[in-house]
């Protein structure tokens, strides 16, 4: 069944997706998408708080069943991947676990002091021509490409 989803959309097909979804949210809603607006709306809604977005909720949820469906139920010989596979194979699991701990921390710890996540940033804001958005997205595009690079010439390639 998995033969009906690719394994990868062209970036000519989700790019403009994406940015219709955009659009559309902007001109329907009158909000940015982003994820880790996705996720403090979920946390605000299981404490209760007010004037939460439940759309948000509902967004946040779908990502995590989306791909739970996708990589579960419509592949039938899908393995329980961790998605870090050539880190993995790279270096050892001791070295990985706490190394993927703590660039999510940085990354969760980065995302609320830049005030959103790299897709909020990167699609909405640079969108809305946000000088703050502008600044983060040139930010982490230049310290994701330092990085590549630095990992690559580390590890002899293998990354």
């Amino acid at each position: 069944m998995f033969d009906l989803l690719p394994n990868q959309l062209p970036w000519f097909v989700a790019g403009p997706a994406l940015g219709l979804l955009v659009v559309a949210l902007f001109g329907l809603a009158n909000q940015p998408l982003g994820a880790s607006g996705a996720y403090v709306q979920t946390a605000g809604w299981l404490r209760r708080r007010s004037g939460i977005a439940t759309w948000r909720v509902w967004y946040f949820v779908g990502m995590f069943l989306g791909g739970l469906l996708v990589t579960q139920v419509l592949r039938d010989d899908s393995p329980v991947r961790s998605g870090y596979d050539a880190l993995r194979d790279a270096f050892p699991l001791w070295f990985v676990i706490p190394l993927v701990f703590t660039g999510s921390v940085l990354l969760g710890y980065g995302a609320g002091l830049a005030g959103g996540c790299t897709s909020g940033h990167g699609l909405c804001g640079t969108a809305q021509r946000s000088p703050a958005s502008l600044a983060v997205t040139a930010t982490f595009m230049t310290t994701a490409i330092v990085t590549t690079f630095v990992l690559g010439l580390v590890t002899g390639g293998a990354l």
